[in-house]
């Protein structure tokens, strides 16, 4: 009794992945590694959005004259780089075979990049310039994002991925709530805050997010150097396994991977990826421009909702796993993810019965009588509602509010479906392969929809009005929704089992080298009810299993007996 309670108080690897693929410290080095990745993947979300709230201030008390169309330019180089370097870090780690280096210098130049942001109080000439060029920078240090996909396939079975990516989609949500809370926590600094080292470093309430970002990298550096970080690549392991080849490059190439399901696939998450860019930044002046809310209201009851749409986003990461192991991933993925998604595209078509409240253009003169005027406030009730400056406003019928709530569920539902599936789907449809170049065509499409996003509301949104805007939006998720249910068939991952069907069960677990087999044991190779026979050397075993992969039986096992 004592014996048996010891042993199983000892730690073990889970059931459903004991089958000897590797022991129980490589298991928990392969999990310490994925965790890390968790946590980089969050810092690149990080990274991105603690700085989203206080850039315009930053850059209007740098240098008041740059505008908010530079502001435009400086938010969207971080995507920008990103978009493009994506692909080459995914290249690069495939070229060497190893994310340690690619991940290295992308956060080292996540740290300066950062530095330099919060270095800008010295005010260096052309500082707008220099704003651009850190943003941009940053951007292309988080293309590792791409690596750290690739990694994850890599590092998990078949039977994990599911958990595995949802737990780093959450990780970037993650990562993107944290980052406007972290520039909340540190307003109290103030403008001027405080400077050490002779006033070089300036810590105030818009560098503090800067040097966050880089006591964290550096980290985050220290997380992958040798010693710490150990890459385990078992996703291939399983399938050469499954597949009785005996190496890994072997199996990989001679799996083909399913292009059309891989491309489908990208241009979902593109469209995924605009739409959600698209509500994000639409929301605040949508709500303004429609239910004539002031710049406090909006941005008070917007924060709200969002912080509210968050947890749902959080409690559906949570949830996919256990749904996916009811339903089939592809099915979840288009009935749970992009209906939903459609759904709350149409609900944003105007449904109400007037045109939204009218607001007077800004610094307009009223007319009192006869030839008195009257200078308002911007904070003045008739400044508030949609613009006559947008000519469809008079047009249009209002949205409700019921309408914006129910449609932003909708997004806050589907989305976390969506993204997580599409991503999980896309690395099992890709097979054993590296996968850093299809990772980061895959980033590449998203940093692409999160650059044409806000052009997208300038120019459509802006001239033609709600009808275009969520009409065209509405159209696309429904047409990538139709594609996916077309092409459902291929959003199924291959069986990558032995295809002659052979049953290999191996009854003894020991891995005993061949010559003390030889002294030890007598290994017999079974084929149904043939007689074994005894094998004398590695020759013999070896014609032994050719025997046992290619026989056209359907029950074979290899017998290892006692001597």
């Amino acid at each position: 009794m004592g014996n048996s309670c010891k042993k199983s108080q000892n730690p073990k690897i889970p059931d459903d992945v004991n089958d000897g693929l590797e022991t129980l410290e490589e298991y928990r080095s392969r999990w310490r590694s994925v965790r890390v990745i968790y946590f980089t993947m969050f810092l690149m979300s990080l990274g991105f959005s603690i700085i989203l709230t206080g850039i315009w201030p930053y850059l209007n008390k740098l240098d008041p004259k740059a505008g908010k169309e530079f502001m435009g330019l400086i938010v969207a180089a971080n995507p920008l780089g990103q978009m493009i370097f994506s692909p080459l870090f995914g290249w690069w780690s495939n070229r060497i075979g190893s994310i340690r280096l690619p991940l290295l210098c992308s956060l080292a130049l996540f740290t300066f990049a950062s530095g330099l942001y919060s270095s800008l109080e010295m005010r260096p000439d052309h500082v707008k310039y220099w704003m651009l060029i850190s943003r941009f920078l940053i951007g292309v240090s988080s293309a590792n994002i791409a690596v750290c996909r690739s990694y994850l396939s890599a590092a998990t079975r078949l039977s994990e991925r599911t958990k595995a990516v949802s737990m780093v989609s959450l990780a970037q949500v993650l990562g993107f709530i944290v980052g406007p809370g972290l520039q909340t926590a540190v307003t109290p600094l103030g403008n001027d805050g405080y400077s050490f080292l002779w006033g070089s470093i300036v810590f105030n309430m818009y560098t503090a997010c800067g040097w966050i970002n880089v006591l964290m990298s550096i980290g985050n550096f220290i997380m992958f150097l040798p010693g710490l970080f150990e890459e385990h690549k078992i996703a291939a392991r399983e399938i050469m396994i499954k597949q009785g080849k005996s190496s890994e490059r072997e199996t990989w190439k001679a799996i083909k991977p399913d292009y059309v399901s891989a491309w489908t696939l990208i241009m979902a998450f593109f469209v995924l990826v605009f739409n959600f860019v698209l509500l994000e930044t639409l929301g605040t002046s949508l709500t303004m421009d429609q239910f004539a809310w002031s710049n406090h209201e909006a941005l008070y009851y917007m924060g709200i909702l969002m912080s509210v749409g968050a947890i749902v986003a959080l409690a559906t990461f949570v949830a996919i796993n256990p749904l996916c192991k009811v339903f089939p991933e592809h099915y979840v993925l288009i009935w749970g993810g992009f209906s939903l998604m459609v759904l709350g595209r149409v609900l944003y078509i105007p449904w109400g019965d007037g045109p939204p409240v009218i607001a007077e253009v800004y610094n307009e003169t009223l007319p009192l009588t006869g030839n008195a005027t009257i200078d308002l406030d911007p904070n003045d009730i008739v400044f508030l509602g949609c613009p006559k400056t947008q000519p469809w406003c008079e047009l249009t019928p209002a949205l409700t509010l019921t309408q914006f709530i129910i449609g932003y569920a909708f997004t806050s539902i589907g989305y976390p479906i969506g993204v997580t599936l599409i991503q999980t789907i896309f690395s099992k449809v890709l097979g054993p392969r590296p996968q850093g170049v299809w990772m980061g065509l895959m980033t590449g499409a998203g940093c692409l929809s999160r650059v044409l996003g806000p052009v997208f509301v300038g120019v459509i949104y802006t001239r033609y009005g709600t009808y275009w805007t969520f009409g065209i939006t509405s159209v696309m998720m429904f047409v990538a929704m139709i594609w996916l249910l077309l092409s459902k068939n291929r959003l199924i991952p291959p069986s990558f089992d032995n295809p002659m069907g052979a049953e290999m069960q191996t009854l003894s677990t020991n891995k005993v080298p061949l010559a003390s087999a030889e002294e030890e044991y007598k290994i017999v190779p079974q084929i149904d009810d043939e007689a074994p026979a005894l094998i004398e050397n590695e020759d013999e075993l070896d014609a032994a299993l050719n025997t046992a992969l290619y026989s056209d039986k359907n029950n074979i096992t290899i017998v290892v007996a006692e001597k």
